[in-house]
């Protein structure tokens, strides 16, 4: 038993060490275990700092107490309708919905269930389409979108669909005059995310919304990187759907939602068949205890966030001005004033972002997306806001969160200033550049 006020998870990080699941008898004999030789980490080896805020959060041990009892006793069926075990479930998870819904002025019902914010967008924009397909075959977004949300807009061009990629500003923002021109009698859904998750550029959602809703024209926001972090509110920003995450704001993976707006009616035509669960829009059994973990999330964050920006906001400004005022040459990519403190996108001239990336071996830092970190091509997102292809390519993220601290970003301006000025004295360019050439005059002879 555990003492009153203790809940499972203070009790293991009073240890002051990781959760020692591997302690839990395996059931397994002296024999059979010998034979499994897992990784563990040596006593003395530590792991990088995390500074990826973006890519992923760590949960909130908040959100792991409530969590854990629908893992373990309360396993029911939610959509179960005959004995406890399903009621229980059931009651869990709509007050898991009305915890999303709470958090960005929503009525619980407009809360649909689903495994990620890339499962939303593709309900959004394909349902969406496929639905007023009769009357209306053209969509509206951006080149600088999330790239679940541009390869449904190219599933949709395959059926015959016409897609508008509005180009954004050199400061990553949408024209909202070039947005209204793109408007067409027969567009459907304009879809615009809330915060960029490469360069934290926070998009004139009100605006965009009001100009939809003026044009009779359904609006869909991916506010995967925004919910829980910024104020939102669907009716005063005028949303019709929204795609939300939960392990963006400290919950589990595996889980999101999507908001689709009741009044005025959005219709979506739904991606998979089976039960008919979340209003027919997404078969298939909602997993409680990650419903549980969502609401919890979006729970804390609501009680939270005033805090959490401000705090995220000092550390953030704590890095740029550490690195901007001892290194020249570095640039803030996106718009200084609308973005989101916690993303910090900064270019390195002259130092190739990847060889940087291995120098910091000891932080967790990304050169963009984790979606397509995997891919050796400059950033898209930073091509859009017309940045140079070196400069693309010398681009790192910095993601800072709720758990940030300020001696992590010491640890990391300091360890990025040494490595910065060490891999540019051995960049020939940055020499040249010394020497007062311009490498824009130089004319370069490939062999």
């Amino acid at each position: 038993m555990l003492a009153p006020g203790r809940t499972v998870t203070s009790r293991l990080l009073a240890t002051g060490r990781a959760f020692p699941l591997c302690r839990f008898s395996s059931g397994l004999s002296t024999g059979e275990q010998g034979m499994i030789k897992p990784r563990v980490l040596e006593q003395e080896e530590l792991r990088p700092l995390y500074m990826d805020f973006q890519a992923t959060t760590p949960m909130d041990p908040r959100v792991l107490d409530a969590m854990l009892p629908y893992q373990v006793n309360f396993y029911g069926n939610p959509h179960s309708r005959t004995h406890a075990y399903g009621w229980e479930s059931e009651r869990a998870m709509e007050l898991a919905r009305e915890q999303v819904a709470n958090l960005i002025g929503a009525d619980p019902r407009e809360i649909i269930f689903t495994s990620g914010a890339t499962e939303s967008n593709n309900m959004s924009i394909k349902g969406v389409a496929r639905f007023y397909k009769a009357k209306k075959r053209h969509v509206i977004t951006t080149q600088t979108e999330h790239k679940c949300v541009l390869d449904s807009c190219r599933v949709l061009e395959a059926e015959g669909f016409s897609v508008t990629y509005l180009p954004v500003k050199s400061s990553g923002l949408v024209d909202l005059e070039l947005l209204e021109a793109s408007i067409r009698p027969d567009t459907s859904l304009v879809s615009i995310m809330t915060i960029n998750n490469e360069i934290g550029v926070k998009q004139p959602i009100r605006e965009i919304g009001g100009l939809c809703r003026a044009r009779g024209v359904f609006f869909h926001t991916d506010a995967a990187q925004a919910v829980g972090k910024i104020p939102i509110n669907v009716t005063k920003d005028h949303i019709d759907l929204m795609s939300i995450s939960a392990h963006k704001i400290y919950g589990p993976k595996g889980v999101g939602a999507l908001y689709v707006r009741r009044r005025p009616r959005v219709r979506l035509e739904a991606l998979q068949s089976g039960g008919g669960q979340e209003r027919g829009l997404r078969s298939g059994t909602v997993p409680t205890p990650l419903a549980v973990g969502m609401g919890a999330a979006c729970h804390v964050a609501q009680g939270e966030m005033e805090y959490d920006h401000q705090r995220v906001t000092m550390l953030s400004s704590r890095l740029i001005q550490k690195l901007t005022s001892e290194l020249p040459d570095v640039i803030l990519n996106g718009d200084p004033e609308h973005r989101y403190a916690g993303c910090v996108n900064l270019s390195f001239a002259y130092v190739e972002g990847e060889s940087l990336l291995m120098a910091l071996k000891d932080v967790a830092l990304s050169s963009g997306s984790a979606c397509t970190s995997a891919s050796l091509e400059p950033s898209y997102v930073l091509r859009a806001i017309g940045a140079d292809e070196d400069l693309a390519h010398s681009s790192i993220r910095f993601g800072i969160g709720r758990f940030t601290t300020e001696e992590e970003v010491d640890y990391t301006a300091d360890k990025c200033l040494h490595q910065v000025r060490r891999l540019r004295q051995m960049s020939p360019l940055w020499e040249m550049v010394q020497e007062g050439i311009d490498l824009k005059s130089i004319n370069w002879t490939q062999h």
